[in-house]
């Protein structure tokens, strides 16, 4: 299989000087769904922001490349127009930007780093409309300002239709079901299931098992401490639901 992602020997740290990533080691195939479980603090949503290059965090040691290529060295906007994408666990409220607008400057920005000519407004609002029925998103939620009075499964929808439109190479989803209820959880796994590719890898951090019935990973890891401490199929993921996080916080200390 081809590599998609590759984690080599990373270890990061925020302002400070806090450890949080210690010598991980990951490759995400193209085709492969990841989940990520672990206890609070074991630095799961660091590694995502780490991957997307959120400022904030410094990278003291390893090697990450998405393609071949070197995602460390590349700014945020760079690796969003590689293929990367950072679903977060609480997305951002941006005031006076209608949701439909946001979309229309994400999507041409990427197209424009990557040497493509821009989609024209009737042309990307019809895909946007069209994506948006699978969802649930009907036609005033896009004037609305982008996530403002939004609800959690709102939200989440929102973040999937983005998903969707920038067809990225690398979905990083950090705590999706955070906040969703079982309906709004089917709907926006089955937005993330419809972006299931032979050319586009995943990976889901998850703290809970439920999520993992509807997107269904191909690997399953346990994240303590800043490093993967064990890796297996996805019945790991059930077995972590009845046995808990406690041994392997001990086993990483």
């Amino acid at each position: 299989m081809t590599a998609l992602l590759e984690i080599k020997g990373l270890h990061a740290e925020i302002a400070g000087g806090r450890k949080i990533i210690q010598g991980l080691d990951l490759t995400v195939n193209k085709g492969e769904i990841h989940a990520i479980m672990g206890p609070n603090g074991a630095g799961k949503s660091t590694l995502s922001y780490v991957l997307a290059g959120k400022p904030g965090y410094e990278i003291t040691a390893g090697e990450v490349y998405l393609n071949g290529e070197d995602l460390l060295a590349m700014s945020a906007d760079e690796r969003a127009a590689k293929g990367v994408f950072l679903a977060f666990q609480y997305p951002m409220e941006i005031p006076g930007v209608a949701t439909l607008t946001f979309l229309r400057a994400a999507f041409n920005a990427q197209r424009k780093a990557r040497g493509e000519a821009e989609l024209s407004s009737p042309d990307l609002i019809k895909r946007v409309r069209e994506i948006a029925k699978t969802l649930n998103i009907d036609a005033d939620m896009l004037k609305r300002p982008l996530n403002v009075g939004f609800s959690g499964g709102e939200k989440k929808r929102n973040e999937t239709l983005q998903m969707a439109l920038l067809q990225p190479s690398l979905c990083v989803l950090d705590e999706t079901d955070s906040g969703l209820d079982i309906d709004a959880l089917k709907v926006v796994a089955n937005g993330v299931n419809a972006l299931r590719s032979a050319e586009r890898g995943m990976i889901v951090i998850t703290h809970y098992q439920r999520l993992l019935d509807y997107i269904v990973p191909d690997i399953v890891h346990v994240f303590a401490a800043g490093r993967i401490v064990r890796t297996g199929g996805k019945d790991l993921a059930r077995e972590l639901e009845a046995t808990g996080y406690a041994q392997y916080q001990s086993e990483a200390a």
